[in-house]
């Protein structure tokens, strides 16, 4: 297990190298942005400081990525955070995200087939979809309408909302939800010189 542990450690050096080196970043920019030393940094990436928790985790954030992706670590614990497909509701939800808190950004799949009947729910949070194939039924409140591609609604989920295939055949579409209610905000046009 120690010989594993050791491979995994060293291989970290050669990773933050790669990551900075993506982000077109100096080490004088990646110590400024962490508070880390260009020495200590240079010494991590060359593998002749070991990583610890302390260093990893302020790289991980500045490189914007996981520890366990910065370790390599391998895929296991919770699903949802390894973005596998989850089936809820009749609905297929794959993650697009793998940031714990804030928006979240799902590909949500109906799949084609008998349609069912409304059962509207309500919850905290505030969502934003978009329309990719197929036409969603949307009931939203007192509203029924439907949703062809290319179309977009947000809301607050604590309105009564159900979505459902309109005709029987499957319907994809992007969804990001905000448990605190968050909300997205989106421009539609950009704005005119001198406004």
């Amino acid at each position: 297990m120690d010989e594993a542990m050791d491979q995994a450690l060293g291989a970290v050096g050669p990773r933050l190298r790669a990551l900075r080196k993506e982000r077109e970043a100096t080490l004088a920019d990646l110590s400024e942005q962490t508070g880390i030393s260009v020495s200590t940094l240079s010494r991590l990436e060359s593998g002749a400081r070991k990583p610890t928790l302390e260093l990893l985790l302020p790289l991980a954030k500045a490189h914007g990525v996981t520890l366990d992706d910065l370790v390599d670590a391998p895929p296991l614990g919770d699903p949802r955070i390894h973005m596998r497909p989850v089936t809820r509701g009749g609905m297929i939800y794959l993650p697009l995200t793998r940031r714990p808190g804030g928006i979240q950004a799902y590909k949500l799949i109906i799949p084609g087939g008998e349609r069912s009947e409304p059962t509207p729910q309500v919850h905290e949070g505030y969502e934003w979809m978009y329309i990719l194939n197929g036409n969603l039924r949307v009931v939203l409140g007192e509203h029924d309408f439907v949703m062809k591609p290319g179309e977009a609604a947000e809301f607050d989920t604590r309105t009564p909302h159900w979505f459902g295939n309109a005709d029987g055949r499957s319907v994809e579409f992007l969804s990001l939800f905000g448990s605190q209610g968050e909300r997205a905000h989106l421009r539609a046009k950009p704005k005119a010189k001198g406004a």
